[in-house]
């Protein structure tokens, strides 16, 4: 809100202190008034406050020409307002004709005035862009000094402050006091930090660190642990075996003994001879052979 009232009055009245210094009585004026408006009347209200003043009625060249924004001498004072109400303060037509306080109808006739036209008569869309631009961008370039004088005055008049503690202009002259005690602060403070810095490391040679924690110096305490309690209760031996892991082993001493020499015995049986006794017949038959013929005596004796 700052920086669109703050252009909107330093391009209708053509001068940036004089332009601040109205915003500022528009503030003012809007903080006794805003208690019995509603909400949906504060923006027409401040807007209407603001071009109220009378210092707004007679303008001077811009401080900063623009090609497009330095036209504006040209117009009345009236359309000059209805074309700023629109690319400043950004307002739509029925709250634009509020804050001016004229019919919709008689608002656009003003605003028709205002734009800009072409050597035929007609309005030039190019050259109302273009004016556009230049305002939207002066907006977004106001200088950080103008937008912190307008803030510190925004917060004193919402603290009900007298009129005289924001009366202060806007230009760049109101930003060097407080920068430079602001300056002169911070190094007071720093060089009070610095002396207390080396304050406490001078003590350090009087009053010994152990004195000044309240513990010997380099001393350790050393205490012994209490001897560990019994535990309450133990398994019993064959409880302990039978929850063993391996119980069916422990339970099975042969087995636990042979298991020792598994290999060996393996080794023996792989050395041990082939069996004599063991006949042809029972040697299994070859697949893909088929069995010999039976002899002729034996076929004989058969029939």
């Amino acid at each position: 809100m700052e920086r669109r009232a703050a252009v909107l009055a330093e391009l209708q009245a053509g001068d940036a202190a004089a332009g601040d210094a109205v915003v500022i009585a528009a503030m003012r004026h809007f903080r006794a008034e805003a208690a019995d408006l509603a909400m949906s009347d504060w923006p027409s209200r401040f807007w209407a406050l603001l071009l109220a003043e009378p210092r707004l009625r007679e303008r001077t060249p811009v401080s900063l020409p623009l090609d497009a924004t330095d036209n504006l001498g040209e117009l009345g004072g009236g359309p000059r307002a209805a074309l700023l109400l629109r690319l400043a303060a950004g307002l739509s037509e029925g709250e634009a004709a509020a804050a001016l306080g004229v019919p919709v109808p008689a608002y656009r006739v003003a605003l028709q005035r205002a734009l800009p036209h072409g050597p035929d008569g007609e309005p030039d869309p190019l050259a109302w862009q273009r004016l556009r631009d230049q305002v939207q961008r002066r907006i977004k370039i106001l200088s950080p000094q103008r937008l912190l004088a307008l803030g510190q005055a925004r917060d004193a008049v919402l603290a009900g402050a007298p009129e005289a503690s924001t009366a202060a202009p806007a230009g760049r002259s109101t930003g060097r006091p407080a920068r430079s005690w602001s300056r002169r602060g911070l190094l007071a403070l720093l060089w009070l930090l610095l002396l207390a810095c080396a304050a406490a490391f001078t003590a350090t040679f009087f009053w010994p660190l152990d004195r000044l924690l309240g513990q010997q110096f380099g001393g350790v305490t050393v205490r012994s642990l209490a001897v560990a309690e019994p535990p309450l209760a133990r398994y019993g031996v064959e409880a302990g075996l039978i929850s063993h892991p391996d119980f069916a082993l422990l339970a099975d001493p042969d087995g636990l003994a042979a298991s020792t020499d598994l290999d060996f015995h393996a080794w023996l049986a792989g050395q041990a001879p082939v069996d004599p006794g063991l006949s042809d017949e029972a040697a299994p038959v070859v697949d893909g052979t088929e069995p010999a013929a039976d002899a002729p005596g034996e076929t004989d004796a058969l029939l």
